[in-house]
């Protein structure tokens, strides 16, 4: 991705909020490495719950709605000044931003619930707006990107009424809702920069892009997911669904992943991309009955998503800093550490369900460290300025 032009100042100082990236990630990352120890303390009795959100709601709430929610908010930031060559928030106005996805943080755990839930939910729209001023002024084509971000804000209002009994829809639903949706953004992304990207290091890679097939694993994606939330449990959503992992399977095939198994940097994504098909196939088995339908969200969550959040924000950062798109020991294991958590918390769960609650616990201390171990390398890039003094 190119570096973006605006403003920041690129000399000495603290330039955490001279682009949207730089806040998101870094909040993201924490919450990362807060939530799931957390959430482990609640379920094993160790701590008490919130005050508001609390337990399995609480653990699935801040994952989606809070990390990924940061990190898609951050990204999407970035790249629309990119996309149109016309600024967004920066300094005071992008910490208001960043504050106020704070708050919300704090709220959700600490209440009172009506507030927290205000908070929380103002949030999503005061980004979508960020983020549609430069796109509608440039008629740029992201702008569907504003959509699914009030897709995810009618998601969690829908989410917060539920949960208080105010209106007779499932909480746990407006949750699965959510993270398809991440899965979803990440099956578009991914198509765009997984190739790109891999095309552009790797000279001797056969990288293959068929526009018909992008569209055709879009369309059937939604369609997939869109069973499985109306129709879950019925044969044909099972089809679909292993169909459909099927054509996740063949694109990323056609992006050589065997070719980046030497450039960590790149094989993040394509192994992070690959537990879509994972997922898919995990959702169909379930809707016949034979795996436990958490599986797949998990499947999605940690392997999917949390693989290709990490590998994305590592990339990313370093490109926007400028700095060269190579990452070093404590990324390869953080990398690792992602990937398997993924497997002990999907395939641990699958092979001992005897073992649960120590595969569970052995899964989130896994990603807490892959969390960590970025924390601890990409804290000083966040929070100063570009490397190579430019502004950004």
């Amino acid at each position: 991705m190119n570096t973006p032009s605006g403003s920041g100042n690129g000399g000495s100082g603290f330039a955490l909020f001279n682009l949207g990236f730089r806040p998101f990630y870094l909040l993201a990352a924490l919450l990362a490495t807060a939530a799931v120890p957390i959430w482990l303390a609640q379920y094993t009795g160790l701590i008490g719950h919130g005050a508001y959100l609390s337990g399995l709601a609480w653990h699935a709430h801040e994952l989606i709605f809070g990390f990924a929610v940061a990190v898609i908010v951050g990204f999407l930031l970035t790249a629309a000044r990119n996309w149109t060559s016309l600024p967004t928030p920066t300094g005071g106005l992008l910490a208001a931003l960043a504050g106020l996805w704070l708050a919300g943080r704090v709220l959700v755990y600490t209440g009172p619930g009506p507030l927290a839930a205000a908070v929380d939910v103002a949030f999503l729209p005061a980004a979508a707006l960020a983020l549609w001023f430069p796109l509608y002024r440039s008629r740029n084509r992201n702008l569907f990107f504003v959509g699914l971000l009030s897709l995810f804000a009618a998601a969690n209002l829908a989410f917060h009424l539920a949960y208080a009994g105010a209106i007779q829809m499932s909480a746990h639903a407006q949750i699965r809702f959510a993270l398809y949706l991440v899965v979803l953004i990440v099956t578009i992304m991914g198509g765009r920069v997984i190739p790109s990207f891999t095309g552009n290091a790797l000279r001797a890679a056969r990288v293959r892009v068929s526009a018909k097939l992008d569209n055709g694993v879009i369309a059937l994606t939604v369609f997939a997911l869109a069973a499985d939330l109306a129709f879950p449990g019925s044969l044909w959503t099972g089809a679909v669904c292993l169909l459909t992992a099927a054509a996740h399977a063949l694109r990323l095939w056609g992006w050589d992943p065997l070719a980046t198994r030497r450039t960590p940097i790149l094989w993040i994504l394509h192994l992070s991309y690959a537990w879509i098909s994972v997922g898919f196939i995990l959702l169909g088995l379930s809707a016949f009955g034979l795996v436990p339908g958490a599986l797949a969200a998990h499947a999605f969550g940690v392997g999917a998503v949390g693989g290709m959040i990490l590998g994305m924000m590592t990339r990313t950062a370093r490109g926007h800093t400028g700095r060269p798109l190579q990452v070093g020991p404590s990324e390869v294991a953080a990398y690792v550490l992602v990937q398997l958590a993924a497997l002990v918390r999907v395939g641990g769960a699958l092979l001992l369900p005897g073992a649960y609650v120590q595969l569970l616990v052995t899964a989130g201390a896994l990603w807490t460290a892959a969390f960590v171990l970025f924390l601890l390398v990409y804290f000083p890039i966040l929070t100063q300025p570009r490397a190579d003094g430019r502004p950004g």
